[in-house]
Parts: C-alpha cells; sequence; structure tokens
C-alpha cells in the first residue's frame, strides 16, 4: 500500500474515534463547541474514506474510457474537501447563533474538557504524521488533509478554552462565540484548499519557476536551433509539459529524437517527485509564425 493510502487509512481511523467520543459528549452536554467540534470530526471521516477511494483510483494506470488515466480525481478530492468544510462552518455558525438567541447551560463540563483535551493530544499527533508524508510525496490531497488537521488542532484548544472559561466564569456565551469564531477559521482555511484544487481542475500552468526552469533547459540545449509553444499543466501528482523543438533542416530523425530524448530526461529530473509526462514536436524549421497566422482565420 503506498504511503499516501496508509496515511487516509490513519487519518480515517483517529476521524472515526473522535466523532464518538466528542458526539456524545457534544449532545451530553450540549456545548455548542463541542458539538461543532465533532461534526468537524464527522467531516474529517468522510472526507478521509473519499481521499482514499480518490488517490486509490487516481493511481489507475490509462485504459479505453480513461486514456491520460483518473489522475484529476486529486484535485476534485481537494475541491469537495473544501467545499465539506464550507457547509459544515455555515452549519456551526448556525447553531452558535441559535445559542447565543437561545442560552443553555453546558452540561458534563469535566468530561467534555478531558475529551478535548484527548482530541488535542491525539490530533496533534496525526497531524506530524500527515504533514510528513506529505513533506515525503508532495501529494496535494494529502497537504489538503494535513491543513484540514492542523485547523482542528485550534479548533479542538479553541473548543477547550472555551469550556474552562465557561467553569471558572459562569458564563455561558463563551461557547457559542469560540463556536462562531472556530466557523470563520474552517472557512478560512478552506478557500485556499478550493482554489488550488480549481485551478488544477482547469489546466492551470505550473507555477512561474517551475516554468523558467524547463525553459532554462530548452534555452541551454545546442543541439536545438529554437523552441515555441511550450505549455504546462498539472494534475494531481502528475505533470503534462508540451513543447515544440526547432531542428535544423539537414538533422536526421534518428539524432533529433537522440536530442529530444536528452531534454526530456533533463526536465524529468526537475520533478523527480511526480510522475511527468512530455509530449514534443519536432520541427524541421521554425513554423510558429505561419501557425499562428493560421489561427487568426
Amino acid at each position: 500500500m503506498r504511503l499516501e493510502k496508509k496515511a487516509t487509512v490513519a487519518s480515517s481511523s483517529v476521524a472515526a474515534l473522535l466523532v464518538l467520543l466528542k458526539l456524545t459528549v457534544g449532545v451530553l452536554s450540549g456545548s455548542i463547541a463541542v458539538l461543532a467540534s465533532a461534526i468537524d470530526s464527522l467531516l474529517d471521516l468522510t472526507v478521509s474514506m473519499f481521499n482514499y477511494f480518490a488517490l486509490h483510483n487516481a493511481e489507475k494506470d490509462p485504459d479505453e474510457q480513461f486514456h491520460f488515466g483518473r489522475s484529476k480525481l486529486e484535485p476534485l478530492a481537494a475541491v469537495i474537501e473544501g467545499t465539506i468544510i464550507s457547509f459544515s462552518a455555515l452549519f456551526i455558525l448556525y447553531e452558535a447563533i441559535s445559542k447565543i438567541t437561545h442560552p443553555a447551560p453546558v452540561e458534563y463540563m469535566n468530561v467534555s474538557i478531558y475529551v478535548m483535551v484527548a482530541s488535542f493530544i491525539i490530533t496533534g499527533f496525526l497531524v506530524m504524521f500527515l504533514s510528513s508524508v506529505a513533506k515525503k510525496t508532495k501529494n496535494m490531497v494529502i497537504r489538503a488533509d494535513a491543513l484540514h488537521y492542523k485547523t482542528d488542532i485550534f479548533s479542538n484548544a479553541a473548543v477547550l478554552l472555551a469550556l474552562i472559561g465557561v467553569k471558572f466564569t459562569g458564563e455561558q456565551l463563551i461557547d457559542p462565540i469560540l463556536g462562531i469564531a472556530i466557523a470563520v477559521y474552517m472557512i478560512y482555511s478552506a478557500i485556499p484548499i478550493v482554489k488550488e484544487g480549481i485551478l488544477m481542475l482547469l489546466d492551470v500552468a505550473l507555477a512561474k519557476e517551475d516554468v523558467e526552469k524547463i525553459k532554462t533547459v530548452l534555452g541551454s540545449e545546442n543541439g536545438i536551433n529554437d523552441y515555441h509553444y511550450l505549455q504546462t499543466r498539472e494534475s494531481g501528482s502528475h505533470v503534462f509539459i508540451s513543447y515544440h523543438l526547432v531542428f535544423n533542416v539537414s538533422i536526421s530523425l534518428y539524432d533529433a529524437h537522440l536530442v529530444a530524448d536528452k531534454i526530456e530526461a533533463k526536465i524529468k529530473a526537475l520533478f523527480s517527485d511526480k510522475k511527468v509526462h512530455i509530449l514534443t514536436h519536432m520541427d524541421p524549421y521554425d513554423d510558429s509564425e505561419i501557425n499562428e497566422e493560421e489561427e487568426q482565420y
């Protein structure tokens, strides 16, 4: 099993445990902050399970139905994850406002505090593990999952502070106010996840620094006269690059392929942690201006 899939299994298991603990205490205590955290963990479980499905299918080889594979399941999973986080935050916001207008005391205070302390510690260990996997694999889904659980650490800490504040001050408004703060923070953390996923689904080009590295490789090759039509995109753990190489009209097809293969090897070395797909078009002369004129008509 790939390391990324092991990470999703770990996050799903932890989320399931936290849902059981928080939901039980949240319902019994009536704490909006604890209930909000329980709902967040329930969505964590759903998202982690979907991430496992996405990673499992994204790594499948191309077939007759999907000629380029299913790598876009990874950014799709990130968009769905960010969207779910946003909707859960809106629900928490609604519950918090309802409790402000219809206040109710928080019960089982000590048990709630113990559960949130345990949740904080468990989530902390999970974030360290997911961050380590994301750093090793550069996987977008795991990076989003790590970011998601990292926000959980802050929300768990906020819930813990709210419960302690209510216990020692008796001020019940602390609970829904912290619930609102958690909801706002969840939406804030979801925006970059959704944005990055959507841009990848729309075939956004690679980062400028990566494109410049490719241009440096192409520009430093003495075996070609020039290049044009450089296009790039990223789909999950896959990178797609295409370009036209301009050769001397007298070069043999065999020698041109040797040069093209050498260039491909150098470019693939720039993305050693990705699966790189390169499409090379070999021109015996510079046809860029001719093709541009044809495109205008």
